[in-house]
């Protein structure tokens, strides 16, 4: 299956903006878990935040949102 340009550009810019956001999280996530404030089990966190805004950033790149490819719509 193809991936075909389904958002324009103000889709992609929130999207990257997004997954920003959510790896510069994930950042902030292990570094509070490494120094203990957090608990250990919080390595789950981090990973999800970081893959979460790695996909968002690559659905930037690719102009595809899986969202709108299950056909819903989005404001953006």
């Amino acid at each position: 299956m193809a991936l075909t340009c389904n958002i324009g550009a103000a889709g992609k810019a929130a999207r990257l903006r997004v997954g920003i956001l959510g790896v510069a999280g994930g950042l902030g996530l292990a570094a509070l878990v490494g120094t203990g404030i957090l608990p250990t089990l919080g390595w789950w966190a981090v990973a999800a935040s970081v893959a979460g805004g790695s996909f968002a950033i690559w659905e930037a790149r690719a102009g595809w949102c899986v969202v709108r490819a299950m056909g819903f719509k989005t404001p953006v």
